[in-house]
């Protein structure tokens, strides 16, 4: 009886960590975010025609993604300037 209990926690204990390292996996596979966002005009920084929103969800916030030259840059959505600059971008 008890190597067959110990077998079933082995076994279950497998599946808990295969589980464990494959959600770890697909967590590294995920694009950086934005924790925080600028509402200063950056939009002279701006390259490309494209831009991305982000949803909040911790430990991400609600953004607006440009691309500049030095990277992404997390731009806050109710900022004017976004808004303007996002009306003539393409959203992808």
């Amino acid at each position: 009886m008890s190597v067959k209990i110990h077998t079933i926690a082995l076994l279950l204990l497998s599946v808990y960590l295969c589980c464990q390292l494959s959600a770890a996996r697909r967590a590294s596979r995920r694009r950086p975010c934005c924790v925080q966002v600028t509402s200063r005009n950056m939009s002279a920084e701006v390259v490309g025609e494209t831009y991305r929103e982000q949803a909040a969800g911790s430990p991400c916030v609600k953004a607006i993604i440009f691309h500049t030259n030095d990277g992404p840059l997390c731009a806050d959505p109710i900022a004017q300037w976004v808004m303007d600059l996002a009306a003539n971008m393409t959203k992808v």
